[in-house]
């Protein structure tokens, strides 16, 4: 029996080695977020940039929602491990405001990718009595967005 252990540690590391692989994160494609707003990233450039459009579910404004252009940046430093961090501005098409988003891109446990982010959005106001409105903060969860084959 115990020449069988050294046979069994190496059996069973062989066999749990798969599960230590960290599945690589990928920002380009199709993602909603938590309130139903839709997010298109395309391709990440050799640098990190990219681009895309966003197209929100919720606005303060009674203009019609349009889609809006987003120019975005990934940090490419091989430290990332496949999950990367990102920011990423959207320039909103409707209104006078703009957003600018922070986050990582993650893998659950379930191997689904999810991006947590944080973001700021900078509303025009008519006078810097009324600065202290003009900037909102808050958090969004994207998930993949599978397309409808």
């Amino acid at each position: 029996m115990v020449q069988a252990t050294p046979l069994l540690l190496v059996l069973l590391l062989a066999l749990g080695a798969h599960g230590l692989a960290v599945k690589k994160c990928s920002l380009t494609g199709r993602w909603v977020n938590d309130l139903g707003s839709n997010m298109t990233i395309m391709t990440v450039n050799a640098n990190g940039a990219f681009a895309g459009s966003y197209h929100t579910a919720v606005t303060a404004t009674s203009n019609e929602i349009k889609l809006s252009p987003l120019q975005g940046s990934m940090q490419k430093s091989p430290n990332q491990k496949g999950q990367p961090t990102f920011g990423f501005t959207v320039n909103w098409s409707f209104s006078d405001s703009i957003t600018v988003f922070t986050g990582q891109c993650f893998v659950d446990e379930y191997g689904k990718e999810i991006l947590k982010t944080m973001w700021l959005l900078r509303s025009r106001v008519e006078n810097i009595k009324n600065d202290w409105k003009a900037t909102r903060v808050g958090t969004n969860v994207f998930t993949r967005l599978q397309s409808q084959e």
